[in-house]
């Protein structure tokens, strides 16, 4: 009795943690997707991780996760990826204040309405993301900049089934 007591506790312990950290962890998951080696024929196709795990957040619980989260892991993403610092702050930080501006209207859509919109977001993202770089380093249009914005909007309903059971199941609030 006395152990099932012990392993009760750590149990509920350790719960408590998930619940604690769960938005943490799982940006800090997709900030390990989007710098995970990828073969060079997959590379151009990689979805945007950090954009779809802060747009679950933001819909979910826009009251923990803003657009100061999106800045601070846009900073860590220009620091990982090694771009000019501020890029992805404030590409991350402009697409998740519209999110967060329109969060209430964006929940009533369907899974696959919200993918469109989340793809529009995306594609803002990049284009963002292209005309900075271009102000900085003068580097050119090409259409495979946007191929991510496809691969965002398709992982979409999975990224969102995923973490909708995981804030469920730890009662993330």
């Amino acid at each position: 009795m006395h152990r099932s007591n012990r392993s009760a506790k750590r149990k509920k312990i350790l719960n408590l943690s998930l619940r604690q950290h769960a938005i943490t962890l799982s940006l800090l998951v997709a900030l390990m997707l989007q710098i995970m080696p990828m073969p060079i024929l997959v590379d151009p196709y990689r979805p945007d991780w950090v954009l779809l795990v802060l747009a679950y957040w933001t819909l979910a619980l826009p009251q923990r996760v803003n657009v100061g989260v999106a800045f601070l892991n846009g900073l860590v993403l220009d620091v990982l990826l090694g771009t000019a610092l501020g890029v992805h702050s404030l590409a991350l930080s402009l697409v998740i204040f519209i999110l967060a501006a329109n969060y209430q209207r964006l929940r009533n859509y369907s899974v696959w309405q919200q993918a469109f919109m989340v793809g529009l977001l995306a594609a803002l993202y990049h284009l963002v993301i292209f005309w900075l770089q271009h102000l900085l380093t003068d580097i050119y249009f090409l259409f495979d900049y946007l191929w991510p914005v496809l691969t965002t909007m398709l992982f979409w309903p999975w990224c969102f089934a995923i973490l909708r059971k995981i804030r469920r199941q730890l009662k993330v609030s």
